[in-house]
């Protein structure tokens, strides 16, 4: 039987029982008609916890590299799911959401759900709200309550930490009065963590103020800070973070350099097409598949930005040489 002759009630079978899961079956779960969903809800309750988990997290993970499919009803039937890890992936799937009809369910898990790693993945999920509203994709209608909430839930002395760093990453993206406070206190709080929620905040922000601070952090003797230090100056975007930038893509730790790589890209310019253009022929760069190919993406975001469109190797060009 070929793969697209196969029936919906096969399919399902198979995503839910056969080892190990089908992972190409998972995107037949996208845009289900009623009948399919029918089919789905009928069987998904006797799904064990651990299948649940695991479908609902590809799931999660297919969404954030292909745009095209929805997952949503899935997501949003698993938010009553009696497993806090499916809950807490059901959220992270509709991390680039823009149905706006969501955020008051999304906002009673922040408050309410009993396991923190869910209320932690509701409150990075409102934060996203925030920033797409921001940049313009969403209404700027849902910013003064959403805020007001994530706002109140800060300010709750019951809020767990890590709930507090996720609420303070994703207000990073308001301009609310607020917020440069908050960053500032959080970073000047002398935990390690929050420190470094409170640099992803600054990057978020995208402010210039944070420059010099972000800058030395990048310096710090510590990996992870100097990635989230690294990410924060590429949002940023500050061409004064170039020369440390070109330093960090070859720092010791692989994270710090893919992030340094990636913000160069994102940062741009004719100073940045150099670097990377001796980096792309650099041994030492070619010896690490990762930064020889984050090195490669990031050229062709800097050379975009530039309207250099004729960077981009569009394979049918090739073809057509070949062909003459």
């Amino acid at each position: 039987m070929k793969e697209e002759e196969k029936a919906f009630e096969t399919i399902l079978d198979e995503v839910f029982h056969a080892d190990p899961l089908p992972i190409s079956e998972l995107y037949r779960l996208s845009d289900m008609q009623d009948a399919e969903w029918a089919m789905f809800i009928a069987g998904w309750t006797a799904v064990s916890d651990e299948r649940r988990q695991a479908i609902v997290r590809h799931l999660a993970d297919i969404s954030e590299d292909n745009f095209v499919v929805d997952f949503t009803p899935v997501f949003v039937h698993s938010f009553q799911d009696p497993m806090p890890e499916v809950r807490a992936a059901a959220l992270d799937g509709l991390w680039d959401s823009t149905n706006v009809q969501l955020i008051p369910r999304i906002k009673t898990l922040m408050q309410e759900d009993l396991a923190e790693e869910v209320r932690a993945a509701a409150a990075g999920a409102l934060g996203h709200y925030v920033l797409l509203a921001e940049w313009g994709q969403l209404p700027e209608r849902i910013l003064p309550g959403l805020i007001d909430t994530l706002l109140a839930e800060y300010d709750n002395e019951e809020t767990a930490a890590s709930v507090r760093r996720v609420l303070l990453e994703g207000l990073g993206a308001s301009h609310h009065p607020r917020v440069n406070k908050l960053i500032e206190e959080a970073y000047e709080n002398g935990d390690q963590s929050m420190q470094m929620s409170a640099v992803f905040a600054m990057g978020n922000s995208a402010d210039r103020r944070w420059t010099v601070t972000v800058l030395g952090e990048m310096e710090s003797p510590y990996e992870d800070m100097r990635a989230e230090a690294a990410r924060a100056a590429g949002t940023i975007g500050n061409s004064d973070f170039i020369p440390q930038l070109a330093e960090l893509a070859y720092d010791e730790d692989l994270a710090v350099r893919l992030a340094a790589v990636t913000s160069l890209g994102r940062i741009g310019g004719d100073e940045v097409q150099r670097i990377l253009a001796n980096m792309i022929d650099d041994p030492e760069v070619e010896e690490v598949d990762e930064v020889f190919e984050a090195v490669e993406d990031a050229m062709e975001e800097a050379a975009m930005m530039a309207g250099d469109f004729d960077f981009v190797d569009f394979p049918f060009a090739d073809d057509d040489e070949e062909d003459d």
